[in-house]
């Protein structure tokens, strides 16, 4: 699988541990930064994460921030993407069940490496279920085109 990866100078050391384990497992990672600990703003880096989602330059995306919840916010106002916030087993799985994420948001300061692996392991595995949940991913869409 194609998979981009980024995060903001708190998330640079979880970065490297997955995009390593990423690519020990076979998929292909596309790093996009931040690369150091110099901080960085998270907007830039969700812009460039939702895009290459959203054309399909990429099948799904890692964003990796302090807490997320900023990243987040940016990044599901793009269209085309649904980012998750991974910080359970649960709210991970059902990102992928039920909403069908294509981007994994997770914070270091909620998680630590070992269960940020966990995590993302698992919201790879998860398939989308379909059935009742494309017809709420499809009225979704509608909210982003102002018809609902």
């Amino acid at each position: 699988m194609r998979i981009a990866i980024a995060a903001d100078h708190n998330g640079v050391a979880l970065k490297q541990i997955l995009s390593a384990r990423l690519a020990g497992q076979g998929h292909e990672v596309d790093d996009r930064g931040s690369f150091g600990d110099e901080t960085v703003d998270y907007p830039p880096l969700c812009a460039d994460l939702g895009r290459l989602v959203a054309t399909g330059a990429v099948e799904r995306a890692i964003m990796i921030g302090g807490t997320g919840g900023g990243e987040l916010i940016a990044l599901n106002r793009l269209s085309g993407v649904r980012a998750g916030l991974g910080f359970t087993l649960l709210s991970t799985r059902i990102s992928r069940a039920h909403n069908d994420s294509n981007v994994l948001v997770l914070g270091t300061k909620l998680v630590t490496d070992e269960i940020a692996e966990e995590l993302t392991d698992l919201w790879l595995a998860t398939p989308f279920k379909g059935g009742r949940h494309r017809e709420r991913l499809d009225q979704i869409e509608q909210l982003e085109r102002g018809e609902l």
